[in-house]
C-alpha cells in the first residue's frame, strides 16, 4: 500500500517493555515497521509517571530507527516542576512531537496534581515552550468512558485543539460511522487539524474484550459473537480480525481519514497485514 495520498500517513503506538527481552524484541518491531517509512512513532506513559524512565529509555532506542518519536505526556498526578524539566529534556535530546494526555488518576495515588485536564496541559506545553513541539491530543469517537455526555465530551476535545494542539489521534473504534460523525461535530465547532482515527489490530478476544470495557471503545454484537465461536481457535480469530479491520481502515480511508494510527501493542504482523490490504 502507498501512503502518498494520505496526508499524514501511518502511524504506530508501543509501549514501554519492562524486560530484556521485551525491549529487544521491540527493536525488531521497530525496524519491520519503520521500513514502511511511518510519519511517526508514540510511546506510551505509565498513569501518574509510573513508567516515566522506560517510556524516555524507549523513546531513544526507537528514534534510533531515523523516525519521529512521540512520547506520550500525562499531568495528572505531576507537578508543574516535574512536567517542565521533562518539557526541558525532551528539548535538549531533540524530541518535538508531543502527545498530551490527562492520564488516569492510580489507586492509591494521593494529589491529582496542579493541571486537571488535557487542555491545560497543552496550554502549560505552549506557554512553556512556544511551537517547540507538535502536540497530538486524544479524541473519543464514542465518547470518553467518563464523560457525561458525548456533548460535553465533544467540548472538551474543542476546547483541547484551541489550546494549541496540531492534531488528534482517536480512540480505537469498530464503527467507521462512529468516526466520520464524530469528526463532522468537530469541524462544524472549528477544529480545522486532523484528527487520526485509531487502529486496533484483532489477535486475542480476551484481551480486546478488556481493554474495550475498560476504555469504552465498543465491540460490535456481530463482530463480539464471531469472536466468541471461534473459541481458542486463535488462526481463525486473527484471519478473521484481519480482515473486519481492513475493512474498516479501507472505509476510512475512502471516507477521508487523513492517515491511520497503529496501537501494535508491541507486534508488527498484525498491523503490516492490514496496510498490504489496502489499496
Amino acid at each position: 500500500m502507498s501512503t502518498q495520498a494520505h496526508p499524514l500517513g501511518i502511524s504506530y503506538e508501543f509501549f514501554p517493555p519492562n524486560t530484556d527481552l521485551g525491549r529487544e524484541k521491540l527493536m525488531g518491531v521497530r525496524d519491520a515497521l519503520a521500513e514502511r517509512n511511518p510519519r511517526f512513532f508514540s510511546v506510551t506513559y505509565g498513569a501518574g509517571g509510573s513508567t516515566q524512565a522506560r517510556t524516555l529509555s524507549t523513546v531513544q532506542a526507537v528514534r534510533e530507527s531515523g523516525i519521529t518519536t512521540a512520547p506520550h505526556l500525562s499531568c495528572i498526578g505531576s507537578e508543574k516542576a516535574q512536567l517542565r524539566d521533562l518539557l526541558n529534556q525532551y528539548r535538549e535530546q531533540g524530541i518535538d512531537s508531543l502527545v498530551a494526555l490527562r492520564g488516569d488518576l492510580p489507586s492509591g495515588m494521593g494529589g491529582i496534581g496542579e493541571l486537571r485536564y488535557a487542555n491545560e496541559l497543552v496550554e502549560f506545553i505552549r506557554e512553556e515552550t512556544g511551537n517547540h513541539f507538535e502536540i497530538a491530543v486524544a479524541a473519543y469517537p464514542e465518547s470518553h468512558p467518563q464523560a457525561p455526555s458525548f456533548e460535553k465530551d465533544l467540548e472538551n476535545f474543542v476546547r483541547k485543539m484551541k489550546a494549541g494542539a496540531n492534531l488528534a489521534v482517536t480512540q480505537y473504534f469498530f464503527t467507521a460511522d462512529a468516526y466520520f460523525h464524530f469528526v463532522e461535530r468537530a469541524r462544524a465547532l472549528g477544529v480545522e487539524a486532523p484528527i487520526i482515527p485509531g487502529i486496533m489490530p484483532i489477535t486475542n478476544y480476551t484481551k480486546l474484550a478488556r481493554f474495550s470495557d475498560a476504555c469504552g471503545a465498543e465491540i460490535p454484537r456481530w463482530i463480539r459473537k464471531q469472536l466468541e465461536a471461534y473459541g481458542d481457535d486463535s488462526e481463525s480469530i486473527a484471519a478473521f480480525g484481519e480482515e473486519v479491520v481492513s475493512r474498516l481502515c479501507q472505509r476510512l480511508l475512502d471516507g477521508g481519514a487523513p492517515g491511520l494510527h497503529f496501537y501494535t501493542l508491541n507486534q508488527a504482523t498484525p498491523s503490516l497485514r492490514i496496510l498490504d490490504n489496502l489499496s
